[in-house]
């Protein structure tokens, strides 16, 4: 991760760390592919993603952002959601192999930050360098003001990413526990699908905590952990 710009405090964005291999692609494996891709530097210069909430945008950001350097390169994760950023976050990101520019949204209809935007996408064309740019919303339905700016962010792949169905969270709960060195009987999982929201993002949040819980206790997932993870997360 590049450490050149410490108004972003990386430690605390990243609560776990996001890798691409704990999503769970489900109905997102084509996007899944090309966000791998970019982080190995290959593939396309660029490209846009954008879901509801929980679909997670954020993630795969981020985690093309830690591939990126784990591979030796330099990446830049901007959340634009985060409050106390200025345009300038921007400011020499071109030197960069890899930038993922989150929650686009928050700046549609700001022409400061839109200019900002759109010169910090022409930086990096130059430089031949790599651009995710992430949304609630498809490009084309962002109310932009800017025109440059609306026709830059129509010029790549742009991918809806769909929540998961209930079978592919189960199976990402079971997953990702599996990594953490949990067992997830059948009964825990049915308890977590009932009891708690089902987005990706609260469920990896979830076992995140209960993992810290158990090793705390020295004993594997019980129902009664899993409450206590559970209102932990309330």
């Amino acid at each position: 991760m590049n450490v050149s710009h410490p108004q972003l405090h990386l430690a605390l964005e990243f609560r776990r760390d996001p890798t691409l291999a704990e999503y769970l692609s489900g109905p997102n494996a084509e996007a899944v592919a090309a966000v791998s891709a970019m982080a190995r530097g290959e593939g396309e210069p660029y490209l846009f993603l954008f879901g509801i909430r929980g679909t997670g945008k954020t993630h795969l950001s981020q985690a093309a952002c830690l591939t990126t350097a784990q591979r030796g390169r330099q990446a830049h994760f901007v959340p634009l959601g985060m409050t106390g950023l200025e345009p300038s976050v921007f400011d020499d990101l071109e030197r960069l192999d890899l930038v993922a520019v989150d929650d686009a949204q928050c700046v549609a209809g700001d022409l400061v930050w839109e200019s900002a935007l759109f010169d910090l996408f022409n930086r990096l064309r130059e430089q031949g360098r790599r651009l995710i740019v992430a949304a609630n919303a498809a490009p084309d339905i962002l109310p932009i003001k800017l025109p440059d700016l609306a026709s830059r962010l129509l010029w790549g792949p742009r991918y809806c990413l769909m929540p998961l169905s209930d079978r592919d969270s189960e199976q990402l709960l079971i997953e990702s526990a599996h990594r953490r060195g949990m067992r997830l009987g059948s009964d825990l999982v049915r308890y977590i699908m009932n009891y708690h929201a089902r987005d990706p993002a609260s469920l990896l949040d979830l076992i995140a905590r209960l993992d810290s819980l158990s090793l705390r206790e020295q004993r594997q997932p019980t129902i009664p952990l899993v409450r206590r993870a559970m209102r932990e997360t309330s």
